[in-house]
């Protein structure tokens, strides 16, 4: 834990990503959002049958709730299948848009990645739902095993940064850094760590970034660990980014991050399901669009995917991890 634990908290080594009540209270009174519409149904999609032929297959559900699918393991990230995320289940950011995978159309869930302790993304009712129904291994920071358990859900392992676990046999999974920070009604501020997620397989290498502002550590990642086949990266809640910045990229941040993993192919995520920041539903999508373009990024490399979309990718044999 050494560069990022003084002992009591975690913290980022190069950036301090920390927010007071002052600056929150600034952003809340100054905000002028743009608006959202109501919520709108989406047309849930039955997921691939199990993938275990050389690809591999990312289906957008919502937020950062992605399923993996490659070499017979079936993978969620951060998964949220609650109306809102919220500590309470009548206040709070609500969804605009429905899970692009109803949860009872999920295959059984082997692994759960989960980035940090943030409502949008570690969910109690979802993550009780999978461990009653599939008991999946749940791989994370530290200090969120712990508080998981006293919340009933057992057995999580908890990972430091560059750390790594085989979950089971063929499916690896590395803890890497991110650039955030973490806080839980009632648990203390930055006493869990936040991370992201490298996943080999036989069928290639997965990053899931998580919740990450633009850091150096793209590269870092890259160069200890290779480039990741798929990389699914954030590309919402970024606005104001006097505010935002330090914890959230903006899409041409996800862009260069993209550039400096070597991804082969990137998915975004975080966007266009909770209303959490100021930037309107569309316009993550539209500065990807334009940050792909002045980067010189095609459009097949960086996909924006539907929810419940399906996005593959075959590993050519010189790919192989």
């Amino acid at each position: 834990m050494a560069g990022h634990f003084d002992g009591k908290r975690y913290f980022n080594p190069e950036v301090d990503t920390g927010r007071g009540l002052g600056e929150l209270l600034r952003w809340r009174m100054s905000r002028r959002p743009e608006p959202w519409p109501a919520p709108a149904p989406v047309v849930a999609i039955p997921p691939a049958p199990a993938v275990n032929d050389g690809r591999i297959v990312a289906t957008y559900i919502g937020q950062a709730t992605v399923l993996i699918q490659c070499a017979g393991f079936n993978i969620l990230t951060d998964p949220i299948f609650s109306l809102r995320a919220s500590p309470l289940s009548w206040l709070g950011p609500k969804r605009v848009r429905d899970p692009g995978i109803a949860f009872d159309d999920l295959p059984p869930i082997h692994l759960v990645l989960l980035s940090h302790n943030h409502y949008d993304h570690m969910d109690l009712p979802s993550l009780r739902r999978l461990e009653a129904r599939w008991a999946p291994a749940i791989v994370t920071g530290l200090g969120n095993g712990a508080y998981l358990a006293r919340k009933g859900i057992g057995g999580a392992i908890e990972l430091d940064w560059w750390q790594a676990c085989e979950v089971r046999p063929g499916l690896l999974v590395h803890f890497v850094p991110a650039q955030h920070w973490s806080s839980r009604f009632f648990a203390g501020v930055r006493t869990m760590l936040w991370g992201g997620h490298v996943v080999e397989t036989a069928a290639g290498r997965v990053y899931f970034a998580g919740d990450t502002g633009y850091p150096a550590h793209f590269a870092e990642i890259r160069r200890r660990l290779g480039e990741p086949h798929i990389a699914l990266l954030p590309i919402g809640a970024y606005e104001p980014r006097w505010f935002m910045k330090p914890q959230h990229m903006n899409p041409d941040d996800a862009v260069r991050a993209h550039l400096d993993l070597g991804a082969h192919l990137s998915i975004a995520m975080h966007f266009g399901t909770f209303r959490l920041s100021d930037e309107g539903i569309g316009e993550p999508v539209q500065a990807l669009i334009e940050a792909r373009t002045r980067h010189g990024v095609p459009e097949e490399r960086f996909r924006v995917p539907e929810f419940g979309q399906r996005v593959e990718w075959r590993q050519a044999p010189a790919d192989a991890p």
